[in-house]
């Protein structure tokens, strides 16, 4: 069964920026395809990036393009977030979610961004 652990959230000021990791174990991340996701105070979950098997990437959302990037180490079962020139209104939990066909779908518990000055 695989369990997704994200770590590298932290405070950090406008203009910044965080490299989330998520970090695998029980199974191979390069058979899923791996999102992340995030969800601000009282809104929804709100899907970012997203990384195939092959290492195609999606962005899909686009307050965020241009400034985060999504890639994977296989050799560490860990897929990272990038996260660039980073506004106050990024600030949210932030998730990774892999999905397969074969495997299902998981979710990790989320790590904290917080932008603030």
């Amino acid at each position: 069964q695989l369990q997704l652990v994200e770590s590298g959230g932290n405070l950090v000021q406008p203009g910044g920026s965080l490299k989330l990791s998520c970090a695998g174990s029980g199974d191979n991340l390069d058979s899923f395809a791996i999102g992340w996701f995030r969800q601000a105070p009282g809104k929804g979950r709100e899907g970012l990036l997203c990384i195939s098997t092959r290492g195609a990437t999606t962005v899909s959302a686009d307050s965020v393009s241009g400034r985060f990037t999504i890639s994977r180490d296989n050799a560490k079962n860990t897929v990272y977030l990038q996260m660039n020139s980073l506004k106050p209104e990024d600030t949210a939990v932030y998730y990774c979610n892999a999905q397969s066909a074969l495997y299902g779908t998981h979710w990790g518990q989320g790590t904290q961004v917080i932008v603030s000055s």
